[in-house]
This record gives structure tokens, sequence and C-alpha cells, in this order.
């Protein structure tokens, strides 16, 4: 028998929003190989709507980030700017005319996500074109809430959960997100200097006797790899909160997530394998520990069907 593609499957069938949705899945694929992977988990019918909410934050990622030296930052900011604010009006009206925005509309009416996460999303977009670091851990917070946290939150009714449980699946979604972000802060330390940008909490590095100048020598002292240590273990603690959480989600959802969290906060786990070296290497997930991730969780998932 044919088996039915992944839009047919979400009941997608006009021409132009499949057109839409599968540009938000080529983005997932080809910029979020771990996400994709974790994502083909998943019931086909919930796919697309995890590729648009994918799609849309990869896209507004790159108008932050691109590194394109004929690129000002006030150029940025400025199609930023007219960029989120198209994207919220298309929220608001219900429709959109935009490649990535028809996708991100149509996913919103049909799940009633609500537009403060988009705009919270929005705001530490541009946080990143104005803030290069954050004095503790509170300030980035503010950052992380919208960057990370609320994609959590636009994912849970998709995924779908126990409406008695609500409370508890909302914040196993939030500390889940926050220790993605997290886990890439300590992986991305080099990277992030390259923009210019420190994520780690500048009180808290401190505590550690490492200031930017340190940093910014990308020489490995004891005392980085001590504050590593400790930004590595707030990620675990927060990946133990949210597991609590997962248990309230549909069943067929589970297996997503438990790979997304292994494989994510995984992250971690590489920077001690490589000695917390993250000036001179990136950490990198192996394809042998992803097969050991995902094969199970694929039985899990075939199970849960």
């Amino acid at each position: 028998m044919r088996s039915v593609d992944e839009l047919t499957s979400a009941g997608i069938t006009d021409s132009e929003l499949r057109k839409s949705y599968l540009e938000c899945k080529r983005l997932n694929s080809l910029h979020g190989k771990t996400y994709f992977l974790a994502t083909l988990l998943l019931p086909k019918a919930k796919r697309p709507f995890v590729h648009s909410l994918y799609g849309f934050a990869r896209y507004a990622d790159e108008i932050v980030d691109a590194m394109d030296p004929q690129r000002s930052p006030a150029s940025r900011r400025e199609e930023l700017e007219q960029w989120s604010w198209k994207m919220l009006q298309d929220i608001k009206r219900g429709e959109s005319e935009d490649l990535i925005g028809m996708a991100l509309v149509d996913t919103v009416k049909r799940f009633d996500i609500s537009i403060s996460y988009f705009e919270a999303f929005l705001h530490s977009m541009a946080m990143d074109l104005e803030v290069n670091e954050y004095s503790n851990y509170e300030a980035l917070m503010e950052y992380v809430y919208g960057s990370a946290a609320v994609i959590g939150l636009q994912m849970l009714p998709i995924l779908g959960f126990e409406q008695s449980h609500e409370q508890e699946s909302k914040n196993a979604a939030q500390n889940l997100g926050i220790a993605f972000q997290l886990a890439n802060f300590i992986r991305d330390i080099g990277e992030d200097l390259d923009r210019g940008r420190i994520y780690l909490p500048l009180d808290e590095l401190k505590s550690f006797g490492v200031d930017r100048e340190k940093l910014e020598r990308r020489v490995l002292t004891e005392e980085i790899s001590h504050a590593i240590k400790f930004q590595i273990s707030r990620v675990r603690d927060l990946q133990s909160k949210a597991a609590i959480g997962i248990q309230y989600l549909e069943e067929s959802s589970q297996p997503c997530i438990e790979a997304a969290s292994e494989l994510y906060c995984g992250i971690v786990d590489e920077v001690e394998n490589i000695d917390y070296q993250v000036f001179a290497k990136r950490a990198k997930t192996s394809t042998l520990r992803r097969l050991k991730v995902a094969l199970p969780a694929w039985a899990r998932a075939i199970a849960a069907r």
C-alpha cells in the first residue's frame, strides 16, 4: 500500500501552503540536523507543524547572525524589525503571503498558539543585535526565555499533553528549552566571541576568576574549565527537572522529546570528552551516539503508534 506523505497526513492540501511547509522542512533538515532527526520520531501528522516553528525561528536567526561583511548591524536590525512586524501582523489577521509565514500562521491557527510566544522570541532576536553580554543569570534569562523557553511552549500543543498536568508540562517544556540553549552556549563560547558576544553570566564567570579579557585570549585555563563545569551542572539539573514532565506528553510524542533531550543536552558530554577545549574544537555528537539514541527511540515511537 502506498505510504501517505507527511503533509497529507497532517491535512495540508493547499498547494501554496504545502510549498511553505516544505521550505520550513528544508531549513530544518539543512540547519538543524539533530532537531530534524528527533522530529522524524513524531507521527507524520505532527511533523510539518514542528518544521514550521523551526523555519520561523531559523529565518529570524539568519537575519541576526548573517556574517555578510557588506551588511551592517543597522541593516540587519531594520530587516529584522520589518520582518518581525510583518509576521506578527500576519499572525493577528490569520493569513500570510510570506513563504515562511504561511506555514507558521497555519500552525498557530490550528493549535491556538499564543502570539505572546512569538513576540518574546522576536524580542530576544532583537536583543542579539544590541546586547553582547549579560551581568547575571537573571538578565540572561530575559534573553533565554524568548530564544528558547517559548520554543518549548510553542511545541506543547502540537506534541499533545494531559490537560490535568498542564502546568507540569509547561514547566518541563521551558526547562528543556533552556537546557538546550545553555548547552549551545557552552559549546559555542568561541564562535560567540567571534560575534562579540558572551552568553555566560559575567558574575558567575567572575566567581571563578574569569572575565571577558581572559575569555578573549582563547586559552583554556583551570579557571575557565571550572566555570564551564558549573554551567554543565546547570544543564543537567534542568534536563533532570524536565524529564519529570515528559511523561505527561502524548505517548506518541515522548520518544521524540526523550531523544532530543538526550542528544541536545548530550552536547555537554561531548564538551567534557574534548576536555573543555571549546576554543580549539567544536564539540559534536557522533553519528554512533545518534544511532544509539535514535534506534531505541524509533522502536518506542513505532510501538506508541
